[in-house]
């Protein structure tokens, strides 16, 4: 009987592991889910690239569906998903705050004014503890804000146009009829 504990455990061990193993790969990491969605935006109080005088806070929000895109000069993901985020923009739909992440304030002016800026306001986030407060895993980053300051998604890397069109744009729809 001690035998067959002996042989049999480790083997029950490893099938265990290679069930959740198997589960594991069949994930998508863009979707690891945040403990944020459902909950009230964290507050935040930054100095904005554009005019340093100048703050933006969540609460300047208030009242309005926007999205947070949390971005930087030295990401390459950045500069992917920035064309989109300039059309979103010009649209009109929706306000876009980009919080500038662990940047150097030249080198991210540098950048919006060669890529364009999408952004209503450009917070700056330089030592990082504001990306701390929201979850952020790294650059870029994008999260759906209700007009009463609930996060109601979470999107990890850059946007594309199917996440666009299968996410963002029907929860966006959802909230304006809401």
């Amino acid at each position: 009987m001690v035998r067959a504990w002996r042989f049999g455990l480790p083997l029950v061990i490893f099938v265990i592991v290679g069930i959740f193993l198997a589960i594991g790969l069949k994930l998508d990491p863009r979707e690891v889910p945040s403990p944020l969605v459902g909950k009230p935006a964290p507050t935040f109080k930054l100095p904005q690239l554009l005019d340093a005088a100048a703050h933006t806070s969540v609460s300047d929000m208030h009242g309005k569906v926007w999205l947070l895109n949390i971005w930087a000069s030295w990401c390459v993901s950045c500069r992917a998903e920035h064309p989109l985020l300039n059309e979103i923009a010009a649209t009109g739909m929706i306000e876009i705050v980009g919080l500038n992440y662990k940047d150097s304030p030249q080198d991210a002016r540098a950048w919006l004014q060669q890529w364009g800026n999408p952004y209503v306001s450009v917070p700056v986030d330089a030592s990082g503890r504001v990306g701390i407060d929201w979850g952020v895993y790294g650059v870029p980053e994008t999260f759906v804000i209700d007009s009463q300051g609930i996060i109601r998604h979470k999107h990890i890397g850059p946007l594309d146009r199917k996440a666009l069109q299968e996410s963002i744009l029907p929860l966006l729809q959802d909230l304006a009829d809401g």
